[in-house]
């Protein structure tokens, strides 16, 4: 893994989170992007090197609508970068780790992205991201 990505936060309202992390960070949001097959509205800061993914739910049936029902606003996940992300999979695979999605999907900001059950993890969410190159 090369770097952290992003921390993925879950919010309940995004337009009011918006404006906190605006303050917070003193930067505005440079994208919000919906991601209908996850169910999730996303806005992304950028501080320095670093990533803020902020995510509300669209859909009650989401994970991150559940996330909150379950647990409140809060640090959802963190993202690590990777060059290869189908290699990275079997590596963490072949080390033992419970990858929830093999085969990476479409994410926000574009990624490709895949998840680690937080159960292997010490009970965090970790997206493993690779940017995704033109053809």
């Amino acid at each position: 893994m090369d770097k952290i990505e992003h921390i993925g936060i879950a919010v309940k309202d995004l337009e009011a989170s918006n404006s906190l992390f605006a303050k917070l960070l003193g930067v505005p949001n440079y994208k919000i992007e919906d991601v209908a097959s996850e169910g999730v509205k996303t806005s992304f800061f950028q501080s320095g090197p670093n990533k803020i993914e902020l995510l509300e739910a669209t859909n009650p049936e989401s994970p991150i609508a559940k996330f909150l029902e379950k647990k409140g606003e809060g640090i959802h996940h963190v993202a690590f970068a990777v060059e290869d992300i189908v290699s990275e999979i079997e590596r963490l695979k072949d080390e033992g780790f419970i990858v929830l999605n093999e085969t990476p999907k479409k994410g926000a900001d574009n990624k490709l992205v895949a998840f680690l059950h937080p159960k292997g993890t010490n009970g965090v969410l970790v997206e493993l991201c690779q940017e995704i190159k033109a053809e």
